[in-house]
């Protein structure tokens, strides 16, 4: 069972193409446009076990928002289709990571109801080319396209680069932990035969 996906879409703000595997070790490549938003997806690709191949041309002379925001559309899309029915898979992820003085949690459920919630208070307004408030956004964008329920919570810390790096990375091993095949489960796990 191939569990990976290709997805592709346009509008007036973005033009994007994402392939993904679910079951990969972080290979490809991450080309958004916004530096520090690349260096994030190459932590998800890394810290979710990952293949991931993302090319975004957006309007960036209007700032980066439409391009993290459609990225994280097209991602929850090809987790989607990737995860397919969902048979034999762990469901259920959660991971808290620290970096340096900061530190943050992510507890996913694979559970057909989009829902996210993003907490923590990030001291500056940006980190290089990247708005801080994206990261809730990104986070948002993916869980919605992808039917995830999503909690991150950024914990602690002073420097927003390592608070918002902690979360992506948080989210990844998270991410990892439930879209991994476990051999105990068969079907899909849920009391109602569906995600």
């Amino acid at each position: 069972m191939s569990r990976s996906a290709e997805i592709s879409r346009r509008t007036n703000e973005t033009d994007i193409t994402l392939s993904l595997s679910l079951d990969g070790d972080g290979a490809g490549t991450r080309a958004t446009g916004v530096g520090f938003f690349d260096h994030m997806l190459d932590a998800v690709a890394r810290h979710g076990r990952l293949d991931l191949d993302v090319k975004v041309a957006g309007d960036l002379e209007t700032g980066p928002h439409h391009t993290v925001e459609d990225t994280g559309i097209v991602l929850g899309r090809a987790l989607d289709a990737a995860l397919g029915d969902r048979s034999g898979i762990r469901r259920y992820g959660h991971a808290v990571v620290p970096m340096d003085e900061a530190r943050a949690s992510c507890a996913l459920d694979v559970s057909g109801r989009p829902f996210a919630l993003f907490e923590g208070d990030l001291p500056a307004e940006a980190v290089a080319d990247f708005d801080s408030d994206l990261a809730e956004e990104f986070m948002r964008a993916v869980a919605s396209a992808a039917k995830l329920t999503l909690h991150v919570t950024v914990e602690r810390g002073s420097n927003t680069h390592h608070m918002v790096e902690a979360a992506f990375k948080a989210f990844a091993r998270a991410l990892a932990d439930a879209v991994a095949l476990d051999p105990g489960v068969t079907g899909v796990p849920s009391t109602k035969g569906t995600l």
